[in-house]
């Protein structure tokens, strides 16, 4: 089984190597068969399943371009893709392209997050065919990108465990230098922040990274009571149980299938820290009574207690103390 783990502590989506399982249902002889494979034909192998799972079709001149390799070697590989999945594709000599069988089921597993995210941004990672292929995926665009110098001096500080100086703007105090601690990088659906023990409210806060025009690493010599492990709301996990609005939602059925809700209900495990960014984004209704009426709130917290005591939860629509 090939798997590429990240291994950064950035709590969004990770553009990495896609992890790709065997689907068959006996994986050994498979799995055997890639261990003793070149990374290269790897990568050569779950292209010919990609192009044939989103775009239907391919020829070895496909794999001839993309990997500059022989038609030798394109022949080989597709002799040893169709010994695993014979029934997978088809050969049509008029027009000498392989073409996806009404038979098909892909060797690897894709993830629907990851694909649609790289899709989007033409982003590819060698084991598919997203670079020379303009799919037709969009995306809406973050309010801005952050700078990605203060990305990598952050990131740097989170893995060594390092103090940082920030030159922060906010709404409230304008442009101000201060000590951090960070730990994570968190993705809201809108913008991204930065997760840290900030020294001068002595308290764990979010900052967004945009507004961040300066990153300093200090030093290593940070406190116990500054490090993740001590991050109460990033380390308490919720139980949240999210139904269709009650009150705004008709058919109820329309908004099951949009959140893969089971028997009507959804249940998700979320950190505290990032309950108001989830109920915020997905517009949930947190009032007791489900008394907003207007039509974006299609989905209601039916457990509201589970945010008894969770802070930073200005932002979750409806709810107060």
């Amino acid at each position: 089984m090939i798997k590429h783990p990240a291994h950064c502590q950035i709590n969004s989506i990770i553009l990495n190597e896609s992890e790709f399982v065997f689907k068959d249902s006996n994986p050994n002889t498979f799995n055997e068969a890639l261990s003793k494979l070149s990374h290269a034909q790897k990568q050569r192998l779950a292209f010919i399943d990609f192009s044939l799972f989103f775009k239907g079709h391919l020829c070895r001149n496909d794999l001839i371009q993309q990997f500059e390799v022989g038609l030798s070697a394109a022949t080989r590989d597709f002799t040893l893709y169709k010994e695993f999945g014979s029934n997978n594709l088809y050969y049509d000599n008029q027009v000498k392209r392989y073409f996806q069988a009404d038979t098909f089921k892909p060797l690897f597993e894709h993830d629907a997050r990851r694909t649609l995210i790289k899709l989007a941004n033409q982003i590819s990672d060698g084991f598919d065919a997203i670079s020379n292929t303009p799919f037709p995926v969009e995306q809406p665009s973050y309010l801005n990108f952050p700078n990605i110098n203060v990305i990598a001096r952050l990131v740097q500080a989170m893995l060594n465990g390092n103090v940082v100086n920030i030159i922060y703007t906010s709404l409230s105090s304008g442009s101000n230098a201060r000590d951090v601690v960070p730990h994570s990088i968190i993705d809201n659906g809108l913008r991204w922040h930065v997760r840290a023990f900030d020294r001068k409210s002595q308290s764990f806060r979010d900052f967004v990274l945009t507004r961040i025009s300066k990153v300093s690493i200090r030093s290593n010599q940070t406190m116990q009571s500054e490090r993740k492990a001590s991050d109460i709301q990033w380390q308490q996990i919720l139980d949240l149980e999210i139904v269709p609005h009650p009150n705004n939602v008709q058919h109820t059925t329309a908004i099951e299938m949009d959140y893969g809700m089971t028997d009507g209900r959804l249940n998700l495990k979320v950190r505290a820290a990032m309950a108001g960014y989830l109920l915020r984004r997905w517009n949930v209704d947190c009032t007791n009574n489900a008394s907003l009426s207007s039509p974006e709130y299609q989905l209601h917290l039916h457990n509201r207690s589970s945010l008894n005591g969770v802070a930073q939860l200005a932002i979750a629509p409806g709810y107060s103390n």
